[in-house]
């Protein structure tokens, strides 16, 4: 079993780096995000609660982190439709491994990817002086982001095995995650928001994220975000609930 989660593994990471215009998307894509709108709302935006030298640029990065884990993750799920219609899949599944292997090697390279991407945005946090230049908080942000990837990317799993179309599945994506993501306190934070949009943070996963990754990095919580403690709770809940459907989903019968 752990051989064929290895080999999964490889082979989806040799894939992504072959393809650098997926490299180029993933990354700079949220870089474009980050530039413009931290750029344009720099002068007037300042979170609630935040210390006067906090700008938006500043506030905004963690949801940055976030977004590229977010599309990695996601998007290289989709090799599921392009596997299934090459017949590798196929081939896949008549294997003597358990289908459990399968998502354990997808989820596995898709974190894998994703979570490398985000550290290198990281790094470049640190030389732009956004982020923290001390070791402790960037290995405790890597791992936020690791744990987000996980999750994530076992969501991609579950959604991408129901699809047989690519376009079908960017189009269902789109339309979940964009407002998953401006949702999570990336944009904007919660205390300024409508009483029903609060409640719509409140039950979002990526927000419990964005505030794991903005307390690690600061060392400080921002007026109605959640803590440390139960944001980590929440993102390891994620992981482990996502990777629990997916699991599902693959093995179910008649699934191909």
């Amino acid at each position: 079993m752990t051989g064929a989660i290895l080999t999964l593994w490889r082979r989806e990471l040799v894939r992504f780096w072959r393809q650098p215009s997926r490299v180029v998307g993933a990354i700079g894509s949220p870089l474009v995000f980050w530039a413009l709108l931290g750029s344009g709302f720099g002068r007037s935006f300042r979170p609630a609660g935040a210390p006067e030298t906090t700008g938006y640029l500043e506030y905004f990065f963690p949801g940055i982190l976030v977004l590229v884990v977010l599309f990695t993750a996601i998007f290289a799920t989709i090799s599921i439709i392009e596997d299934r219609h090459e017949g590798f899949l196929q081939g896949v599944l008549a294997a003597p491994v358990p289908r459990s292997a399968i998502v354990a090697g997808k989820v596995l390279a898709s974190a894998t990817l994703a979570t490398v991407q985000a550290a290198a945005l990281l790094l470049l946090g640190v030389v732009a002086g956004v982020a923290p230049s001390a070791v402790s908080p960037l290995f405790s942000a890597a791992a936020v982001l690791a744990a987000l990837a996980v999750g994530l990317s076992a969501l991609g799993v579950f959604i991408a095995w129901r699809f047989d179309s690519i376009q079908g599945f960017h189009a269902v994506m789109n339309l979940v995650l964009v407002p998953l993501w401006l949702l999570s306190g990336a944009a904007f934070p919660a205390s300024g928001a409508a009483g029903w949009v609060q409640l719509l943070m409140a039950i979002n996963p990526l927000t419990y994220g964005v505030a794991a990754l903005r307390q690690v990095l600061t060392g400080a919580s921002l007026p109605g975000e959640p803590g440390l403690a139960p944001s980590l709770g929440v993102v390891l809940v994620f992981g482990c609930a996502a990777l629990a459907a997916g699991v599902a989903e693959v093995s179910r019968e008649g699934r191909r």
